[in-house]
Formats: C-alpha cells, sequence, structure tokens
C-alpha cells in the first residue's frame, strides 16, 4: 500500500465562521450584521433558519476547544464577529465582544491548538451597509480601525491574520444576484465591493503591520475554471472571461499590482470605475505572507451566444457563457466532486503568482447524514472519500513544486450554511441542534488519524 506522507511540520486543522456557530446574537452588546437582517427576510434562507443560536459556540467554546484537542488538531481558524466588536462598525470597541476572542484564544492555546484569525466572514455591521455598505469607500477605511483594535487586543497571541473570506462571494452573491447579505441585485455595485473589499484588504494589512504582525493573509475562493471543449476558441474565450471575472480580478491586484487590462475593460462596459482612486492598487498589493485557498468544485463553461449566463454571479456573462451542470458524483449541495481540479487549481496558482506560500483554509463537503446516535458514530463514508481524494490532491500539488503549508478541513461542525439554513452539513462532528450535543462522526475519527500519522 502507497503511503502518502505530507512534509514535515505540515499544518493539519479545521475552519469555523463566527456568525454559522457562534449563536448570541443579542448577547454583550453585540449589534446586529448583515445577516441578522438578511436571514429574517422572508424568503431568503431556508425555512426562515437564522444564525441566532447556530451551535451555541459562544457560551460552549471551552467544550468544543478540548474537542478540537481531543481530536488532535492543530490549528482552528476562527472569525470574528464585526458586530461582536464594533456593534455599529466603528466608534468605540465593545470590551465584552473582546473578551470572548480573548478567552476562545486562550483556551486554544491552553490545548497546544494555534489560533488562525478571519477578521471578516461576510457578517458586516447593519448600521454600515444602511451607509451603503461595500459599495462606500469608508468601508474600507472603518475596516482597517477595526483591524487594529484587534491586533491591540490579540496581537501578543495570534500569529497569524487573515482579513477577508471569498471577498468574491461577499460582493458577487452579496451585491450582484442578491443570494447573500445584503441582498443587492446590482452589477455595478458588485464591482465597486470588489474595489472596496480589496481596499479594505490592503489598509488592513498597513493597519496590522503597523501594530507588529508577522504573518498576515488574505483567503480566496478561487475556480478551477475549464472550458468544455478545449479545442473550442468559443469555449476558451468563456473560461478567460471567468477567470477574469473570478481569479485575476482578486489575484492580480493582491499579489501582481494591478487589476488585469482584460478585466478592467470588462468592468468599464458595465460601470464607470470612479471607484479605483489613484493609489488603490499600491495599498492592495501590500506584500502579505500567505494565501488562503478555499476549493470545493470545478467550474466547466462554454461560449454560447444564447448561453445562460451567471447573471448577477458574474456580471456581464449574460447571453455569452454558458454554466455547465454538474455530473456526478455530487455533494448534497449539487456540486461536482473532482479531486484533480484542486491540483489543477494550487499548481497553477503557484506557477503564476509564486511568491507566497498557500494554506488550504478550506476543503470539505455536505452530505445527508444521519441523525447521530449518541453512543455511535456517525459513518459519513462519502465525506471520508471526498477528505480522502482531495488530501490525496494536494499532497499531488506538494509533489510537483507546490508550496502547500498546511490543511484546514471545512468544517469542524455542521453549522448554519448560510442561505441554506441548517438543513445542508458540512461538519465532521454532528450538531443537535435541538440539544446541542456535538456527536464526531467517522470523517473526524479517520481526520484525527490523517492528523497522527502525518498522512494517507
Amino acid at each position: 500500500m502507497t503511503e502518502f506522507r505530507f512534509p514535515d511540520n505540515f499544518l493539519w486543522g479545521a475552519a469555523t465562521a463566527a456568525y454559522q456557530i457562534e449563536g448570541a446574537a443579542r448577547d454583550d452588546g453585540r449589534g446586529e450584521s448583515i445577516w441578522d437582517t438578511f436571514s429574517r427576510t422572508p424568503g431568503k434562507v431556508h425555512a426562515g433558519h437564522t444564525g441566532d443560536v447556530a451551535c451555541d459556540h459562544y457560551h460552549r467554546y471551552a467544550d468544543d476547544v478540548a474537542m478540537m484537542a481531543e481530536l488532535g488538531l492543530q490549528a482552528y481558524r476562527f472569525s470574528v464577529s464585526w458586530p461582536r466588536i464594533q456593534p455599529d462598525g466603528s466608534g468605540p470597541v465593545n470590551p465584552r465582544g473582546l473578551d470572548f476572542y480573548d478567552r476562545l484564544t486562550d483556551a486554544l492555546l491552553g490545548r497546544g491548538i494555534d489560533p488562525i484569525i478571519t477578521l471578516y466572514h461576510w457578517d458586516l455591521p447593519q448600521t454600515l451597509q444602511d451607509q451603503g455598505g461595500w459599495t462606500k469607500r469608508d468601508t474600507a477605511e472603518h475596516f482597517a480601525t477595526y483591524a487594529s483594535a484587534m491586533y491591540a487586543r490579540l496581537g501578543d497571541r495570534v500569529g497569524t491574520w487573515t482579513t477577508l473570506n471569498e471577498p468574491w462571494c461577499s460582493a458577487y452573491l452579496g451585491y450582484g444576484n442578491g443570494v447573500h447579505a445584503p441582498g443587492v441585485q446590482d452589477p455595478g455595485a458588485a464591482f465597486s465591493a470588489v474595489h472596496h473589499l480589496l481596499l479594505a484588504h490592503g489598509l488592513a494589512v498597513q493597519a496590522l503591520r503597523a501594530g507588529g504582525a508577522g504573518r498576515v493573509g488574505v483567503t480566496l475562493n478561487p475556480a478551477d475554471v475549464r472550458p468544455a471543449d478545449p479545442n473550442s476558441a468559443a469555449d476558451a474565450a468563456a473560461a478567460r472571461l471567468v477567470d477574469g471575472l473570478h481569479n485575476r480580478i482578486f489575484l492580480d491586484p493582491l499579489l501582481v499590482g494591478g487589476y488585469p487590462d482584460d478585466v478592467r475593460e470588462h468592468v468599464a462596459r458595465i460601470v464607470e470605475p470612479t471607484f479605483i482612486e489613484d493609489g488603490d492598487e499600491k495599498i492592495i498589493a501590500a506584500p502579505i505572507d500567505l494565501l488562503g485557498i478555499n476549493y470545493y468544485a470545478p467550474t466547466y463553461v462554454a461560449g454560447r451566444p444564447d448561453g445562460a449566463g451567471g447573471g448577477g454571479a458574474y456580471p456581464g456573462t449574460e447571453g455569452a457563457v454558458q454554466f455547465l451542470a454538474p455530473v456526478g458524483p455530487l455533494t448534497d449541495m449539487g456540486w461536482m466532486i473532482e479531486p484533480a481540479g484542486l491540483t489543477r487549481l494550487l499548481e497553477r496558482i503557484a506557477t503564476d503568482y509564486p511568491a507566497v506560500p498557500l494554506l488550504i483554509t478550506e476543503n470539505g463537503a455536505a452530505f445527508p447524514d444521519k441523525t447521530a446516535d449518541p453512543t455511535t458514530p456517525l459513518q459519513d463514508s462519502d465525506r471520508i472519500a471526498y477528505l480522502d481524494g482531495h488530501l490525496r490532491a494536494a499532497h499531488e500539488a506538494i509533489a510537483r513544486g507546490v508550496d502547500l503549508r498546511g490543511y484546514l478541513v471545512w468544517s469542524l461542525l455542521d453549522n448554519f450554511e448560510w442561505a441554506e439554513g441548517y438543513r445542508k452539513r458540512f461538519g465532521i462532528v454532528h450538531v443537535d441542534y435541538l440539544t446541542q450535543r456535538r456527536t464526531p462522526k467517522s470523517s473526524a475519527r479517520w481526520y484525527q488519524e490523517v492528523i497522527s500519522r502525518n498522512g494517507l
């Protein structure tokens, strides 16, 4: 049997997000976020589910950290709830909000688990959205102030800081097709949000560096975009367009120093990019120490004159690009399972943007898990197969020379899955939402073994 061992010091962990697990939506001075508002808007979230209670991690964090340690996790990536720190997104910080992350950080360190902070995982303070949200430059400036406040409190104990999680989702799903909070449907606003999110990242990097931060990064969800027919010029052009809107619009300003010319031209056909000011691209391109990669599924496209475009998720592709339906096997989200796409993606990024080390900050799958028997681990063999395949794909990327430093499974816990509410389960630990009982699934025990042997 071939053994796939990972490099020494390869980092193994898990990831979560504040709104998806914390609950305690009104506790200790927390303000309203755009997801509080969105989830209470009829028809926006499955069955009217909200994150008001979620996994109640805010009150149960100590037990959750003990479970992480029992599973052998070496790192835990969590996000900070901005409205818990600044209820209105600006002004004085809320000491009780800071206290929670203080306690969580100390609990992790006490168990030998490395805390990795994400400053923004989609829960914008509602007050800032009322003022225009990510379509306004002020929001980026407020974000830098918030980053400074977090570093001032936790910088002595947290070594790795990431600014944003998946700005593609925040911009295109939040302001383009509106399927995520704040639910805006405006292609021009989507591109404005892209830029201001990137500007927020750059300003936050400046603020973190000024405070003394040594390891700073950002997390993207780059797509492995493939033409349906590699020999078709139309399909290749469609793939190039979608790659520009999904990948290069973020990667180039972050790691090369400016937006690609073809992407600028595309954006200008939809909205006058007056929101891009002189000097912004220099700020965005502030050097980073790691790039987080979230990967779930590949994207196949074709060029069709009557194609079904991505709509607001890919502004300007309507009538020109057909997004092919995924083919089996699929996850419970309807996403295609293709581990080779992860190898291709990692290798492409390492080739085109070689200066920055990579970290898989999310990878996992939802499957229709049955209710866990409290005395028996849930047998989620589909999830084990998914994770096994993608870890082998990551190992192959390393063998091909990719500087990949670690892997964080998504997710530690079943949780609030955004517009899908609680009906989709990504966790390696089952959560009974009525009792809040945590039960490690067989995938958790499998992952525990992977960590212990540093390989497959």
